[in-house]
């Protein structure tokens, strides 16, 4: 496979406005890397950039040592598998997995073993003498993979290729593509906007936000250290809870709570005395009993397994917003106040929002 070093890179386009600030990024032979946030952030720029699709403003693009930062998108040796599938409907599964092959001359015998290899992996022997229309999305979205597979490229390149898929289907072909990286051992990039997919497919996660690099490590980095608050806040579902609070001889006081601090967390915001911080709180970093702080609740999702509670701190209900992500079946009604703790906390700079 291939390893790929980003260098630097911009994107600006012609009316100057820059998609891409400054990516830096080595990529490692074999490893799975997505490239993950909301929609404009810069990711699929930075995809199309690495594919030869769009031009790179500044900065140098490595395959293997070789500097491609100019190269036609032809001569890179990548597969791209786009969210639309970009299937040829007049054509059968057999004919478009093999298409890239029969452009370029190959050898009939060797075309038909390597979409009959592709075909056994990716379970689609029975679809090959079918057109695409014949297909659900998710065996379509096989097929454009398995014209990449055919190719043995250097490079696989992925571009939300599971967002046109129902909720079903995209859990199904995402784990496809899981046993597909590690049947191969291919090295791969990925573009998504959701973090479910991120959290699960990646051995690393870079995670943008305007075109800046935010944080880069593997998923349980970014869950459990977020470098930021926008990081702490993107990364996790139900998202972070985010609440306003002085540090105060020994107490984190909110508008209607006060929490003591452990002395670990003392030594950590010894520097913050008498200072504001943003303290962070997952949802799932929340249980039932504690002082830590009273709830009115209004609303109660029971999920199975799980109970996402609703309310506002204080039991006026007067203070912040905040969600629960309790375990097992809780019946709490609308008024009722749950008595709830910390298991974790995070905190953040106000000025900076950076992660101290």
């Amino acid at each position: 496979m291939a390893n790929l070093s980003i260098q630097h890179i911009d994107k600006i386009y012609d009316n100057n406005v820059q998609a891409v600030f400054d990516f830096n990024l080595d990529v490692k032979d074999g490893e799975f890397i997505v490239l993950v946030g909301p929609s404009g952030c810069g990711k699929s720029t930075t995809l199309r950039m690495v594919a030869g699709l769009e031009d790179i403003t500044k900065g140098k693009l490595l395959l293997d040592g070789k500097d491609i930062t100019n190269a036609p998108a032809k001569d890179r040796d990548m597969a791209m598998v786009f969210q639309n599938y970009a299937l040829y409907g007049h054509m059968t599964i057999y004919e478009n997995m093999a298409f890239s092959l029969t452009l370029r001359n190959e050898n009939p015998n060797v075309i038909h073993k390597k979409v009959l290899a592709a075909a056994e992996i990716l379970g689609l022997t029975e679809q090959l003498n079918k057109k695409p229309n014949q297909l659900s999305g998710g065996q379509r979205q096989r097929v454009a993979m398995g014209r990449s597979i055919v190719r043995n490229p250097k490079l696989f390149l992925f571009d939300e290729p599971l967002s046109n898929l129902d909720a079903k289907l995209r859990g199904a072909t995402r784990r496809e593509i899981m046993l597909l990286h590690k049947q191969l051992n291919a090295t791969m990039m990925y573009v998504t906007h959701d973090q479910t997919e991120a959290l699960t497919l990646a051995d690393r996660i870079v995670c943008m936000s305007m075109g800046h690099v935010q944080q880069i490590g593997t998923p349980i980095e970014l869950y459990d250290n977020p470098a930021n608050l926008f990081v702490a806040t993107f990364i996790g579902l139900p998202p972070m809870n985010i609440f306003d609070v002085k540090v105060e001889d020994g107490y984190l006081i909110g508008k209607t709570a006060q929490i003591k601090m452990t002395n670990e967390e003392r030594d950590k915001l010894s520097a913050y005395e008498g200072r504001k911080i943003v303290m962070g709180v997952r949802p799932e970093n929340i249980v039932e009993g504690g002082d830590d702080i009273k709830v009115k609740v209004f609303d109660n999702e029971n999920l199975g397994m799980n109970t996402l509670v609703h309310g506002y701190i204080g039991e006026h209900g007067d203070g912040a917003k905040i969600v629960a992500k309790l375990r097992g079946w809780c019946n709490y009604k609308a008024g009722d106040i749950a008595s709830l703790s910390f298991t974790h906390k995070h905190f953040f700079d106000v000025d900076t929002q950076n992660a101290i």
